[in-house]
């Protein structure tokens, strides 16, 4: 049987998701709070703060394109991509853990530590991710199953997601007791365990199934090929613009919670939705059934913020149910430019509701969160038709070298967004210590959720208007490389 006819069974989609799930629990992290993690956990000054994310974050970019050439000249009975998420996912918990830690040393100390132990997660980070990603370029040809893999996945994304940004700071006020420093430590050494165990069992409920028809063996090669590719080229600056977006709005919105939305409106809000009225319900179950109350944190602001990202994740996920059925009827580039396009128009209304605006915010939120969420799937399902188009074009096949692009732009739109949301806060006077701000730091956090944070987004999707793999060009691609393979007498690999 030919692999690219091949559908991948639902323990397979699963086990693969299970490895984003992993990932994201310290992706996620990374993306909200690391700014905020190092200006209020751990007290480094907002300006070095932002040095370390980005030059850390540049060094765990340009790692990436060099695990991407290891890992297509990787050759192991396992695979090429296989044995890097397996051989990683120790060190890569390890460091998730330590990077999150706040030893007590002299302010040049903590800075120091801060660096080295960012750095390191970063590159651990590349040597994991890049090949997790590749895996799902050759798991199967097939692009309508690959289509139904990246929802899988990104589920898992969302469920991660869920878990950071709507409850991850209650969770570390719990688990520290109030205690930040303590209660990051304490959950993130949970993060560490649980990312290990998924991170073994993507390694072994997948197969690598897609096998080139001519295997690839000089640099000079994948470097002529990508250079030929604009595709690529395309999707690189894509990624790193997207990324720089996310970035930049999730590390700004604890801020803009914090010191910008009506603390008094926000109780008002949660009470009319009835949520303090759960908590309280809630309470009341666990200490009748002799059991400790749950100790949701009290103030408005940390309530607010959890019940903000929880309900822009919930309609991600219902966007996800979206994206199969109309990349597969308009295709992955067109459907992913106009949700893009939609979820922006949301995103920019942040700047002007005024601080009691606390519905008008929520619901902005759900509405940016749906239709971002069409769009999920799809980037990474393109970077794997990217690599056929590779393929397609030159008859060589260098999956891992085109996918460093997507973990490169990732890594890189992380590193300068998350520079970003630090180095704005500096810029416009935000004072950590201080409890309340000034109008200019406000002013700037307000800027950093809405209009810089959407300017890379209208930026990317302009890019994809010269992105040539339509509909009409999947198809073809498709066709082609199935008979070459049929040709070539590749079969799937038992």
């Amino acid at each position: 049987m030919n692999s690219h006819t091949d559908k991948l069974s639902v323990i397979e989609k699963v086990g693969y998701s299970l490895g984003d799930l992993a990932a994201n629990l310290i992706f996620q992290t990374l993306v909200t709070f690391i700014a905020f993690f190092y200006t209020d956990v751990y007290g480094i000054p907002p300006g070095q703060a932002s040095v370390i994310i980005f030059i850390c974050g540049w060094a765990g970019a340009f790692f990436s394109p060099v695990v991407g050439v290891l890992a297509d000249r990787t050759k192991t009975r396992w695979g090429k991509f296989r044995p890097w998420v397996l051989f990683t996912s120790i060190p890569f918990g390890v460091l998730s853990l330590l990077a999150f830690s706040t030893p007590d040393l002299s302010d040049s100390a903590k800075v120091f530590y801060a660096f080295a132990t960012y750095l390191a997660l970063m590159l651990i980070y590349s040597a994991n991710n890049l090949p997790y990603a590749a895996l799902s370029g050759v798991l199967t040809g097939n692009m309508q199953q690959r289509n139904s893999l990246s929802a899988y996945r990104f589920v898992a994304v969302m469920v991660a997601q869920f878990i950071i940004q709507a409850l991850l700071l209650p969770l570390v006020l719990i688990a520290g007791d109030g205690d930040k420093a303590v209660g990051f430590k304490n959950v993130m050494t949970f993060f560490a365990i649980t990312g290990v165990i998924f991170f073994i069992i993507t390694f072994l409920t997948t197969k690598e199934r897609v096998q080139p028809v001519v295997e690839k063996s000089r640099l000079s090669d994948d470097i002529k090929d990508l250079t030929k590719n604009l595709p690529w080229v395309l999707m690189l600056l894509v990624t790193v613009l997207v990324f720089i977006g996310l970035a930049l709005k999730g590390g700004s919105y604890i801020y803009y919670f914090q010191y910008y939305v009506s603390a008094p409106d926000a109780a008002r809000f949660l009470d009319e939705i009835g949520f303090n009225a759960f908590i309280n319900g809630l309470n009341g179950a666990l200490t009748s059934a002799g059991f400790a109350e749950f100790a949701w944190p009290e103030d408005p602001a940390t309530s607010m913020f959890s019940l903000f990202n929880a309900g822009g994740i919930i309609l991600m996920i219902i966007g996800i149910g979206f994206s199969k059925p109309l990349a597969d009827k308009f295709g992955k580039r067109d459907v992913y430019a106009i949700g893009l396009v939609i979820a922006t128009v949301f995103m920019l209304a942040f700047y002007v509701f005024p601080p009691e605006a606390v519905w008008a915010i929520f619901i902005s939120q759900i509405l940016h969160g749906f239709f971002y969420g069409i769009t999920i799937p799809l980037l990474w399902a393109m970077i794997a038709d990217v690599a056929d188009y590779s393929e397609w074009k030159n008859n060589r096949r260098a999956t891992a070298i085109i996918f460093s692009a997507m973990l490169f732009g990732l890594k890189g739109g992380l590193t300068i967004g998350g520079a970003l949301v630090a180095g704005l806060l500096d810029l416009y006077g935000y004072d950590a210590n201080a409890a309340v701000q000034t109008d200019s730091a406000i002013n700037g956090i307000k800027l950093s959720v809405s209009l810089y944070a959407s300017l890379p987004f209208l930026t990317a999707a302009a890019l994809l208007y010269f992105y040539e793999i339509n509909k009409a060009k999947e198809i073809t691609i498709e066709r082609d490389l199935a008979e070459r393979r049929k040709n070539a007498g590749i079969t799937q690999n038992a």
